[in-house]
């Protein structure tokens, strides 16, 4: 059976302006400019005798027959992705290209990677942090990875920190982290022991303030009030714009900190870092990893996709 359908490039430009309700974003996606998508979208409409955007002051808004046709639409140009790959060959090795939150990476994923590497010797690795693998708080879902060209030998995932919701890959949750106060076993000691909570008011109360606006980051209000202690300034003590300056401080004797318990693993089995307290704090955000669909099934993701959850599923919640 023939069918006779608008062009591919009108499809591919009404799908990324609909997720990213922006012209602009969607040509930035595709490497053209804004003009060149409303001119697509434009001829896609008179293609179709009908309006898929509604146009308004600064935004646009997808109108119900928008709405009905995305999904198809979202649906047949994966299918068509997939198509295009299934007719590759792909050997279990090649190049990797792993992007994650800086934290992630630095705090966990690289203390790790010694096993995958000594068992996988025949893969390329490529590390890359990114802070936009961290979701907005408020997001249901996350669209708009980088764009997968699946003529490319090269093979990317995620590792985000959200939701989990994210249409056109393959998704698995790793853990969610509970955050807790850390410090230095030198301030269980000395003239102010750190023996109860209330000890608190003699130490120094450290932030990590890495990227606020995009993370639901608890906060020692937070913690203060499960714990039950009152006058405290929970605002008071050093602010860090940097998760990794932040610890080091920590590790230093500086003062005392709220961290991710997963992601301190190493420095509190070594001695640097104590757990003063059974208090934590929970978040419905997890450590994920994101795959797109089109390139699920290379041996090169199947292989670290073992070995990661693996790793994962030794992480004490």
């Amino acid at each position: 059976m023939s069918y006779r359908l608008p062009p591919l490039n009108a499809l591919r430009s009404f799908e990324a302006a609909a997720r990213h309700l922006s012209f602009k974003k969607a040509g930035d996606e595709l490497a053209v400019t804004p003009t060149a998508i409303s001119h697509q979208i434009h001829g896609l409409e008179d293609y179709l005798g009908f309006a898929l955007f509604r146009r308004l002051t600064r935004a646009l808004e997808l109108t119900s027959e928008g709405q009905a046709m995305l999904p198809k639409v979202r649906e047949g140009l994966e299918c068509f992705a997939a198509a295009v790959e299934s007719t590759r060959r792909h050997e279990p090795g090649g190049r990797l290209l792993v992007t994650s939150p800086p934290v992630f990476a630095s705090r966990w994923l690289i203390s790790h990677l010694p096993g995958y590497t000594a068992r996988h010797p025949e893969v390329q690795l490529h590390m890359t942090a990114s802070p936009k693998m961290i979701d907005p708080p408020d997001a249901l879902q996350v669209s708009g990875f980088e764009t997968i060209d699946v003529r490319d030998d090269e093979t990317e995932l995620f590792i985000r920190f959200g939701r989990g919701r994210y249409p056109g890959c393959r998704v698995d949750r790793l853990f969610s982290p509970a955050y807790t106060a850390v410090c230095s076993p030198r301030l269980l000691s000395g003239m102010r022991p750190l023996n109860v909570p209330k000890d608190l008011r003699y130490h120094d109360l450290l932030h990590d303030d890495t990227t606020p606006e995009l993370m639901d980051r608890p906060t020692w209000a937070e913690w203060l009030q499960l714990a039950g202690v009152e006058g405290i300034d929970d605002n008071a003590g050093t602010h860090f714009s940097d998760s990794s300056l932040a610890l080091s401080a920590v590790i230093d004797g500086l003062g005392i900190a709220l961290a991710s318990m997963p992601l301190v693993e190493a420095e509190v089995a070594a001695g640097r870092l104590v757990v003063p307290f059974d208090i934590h704090i929970r978040r419905p955000q997890a450590y994920y990893l994101v795959t797109p669909e089109a390139v699920a099934e290379r041996p090169v993701i199947g292989a670290f996709r073992e070995w990661l959850l693996a790793e994962a599923a030794k992480v004490q919640g």
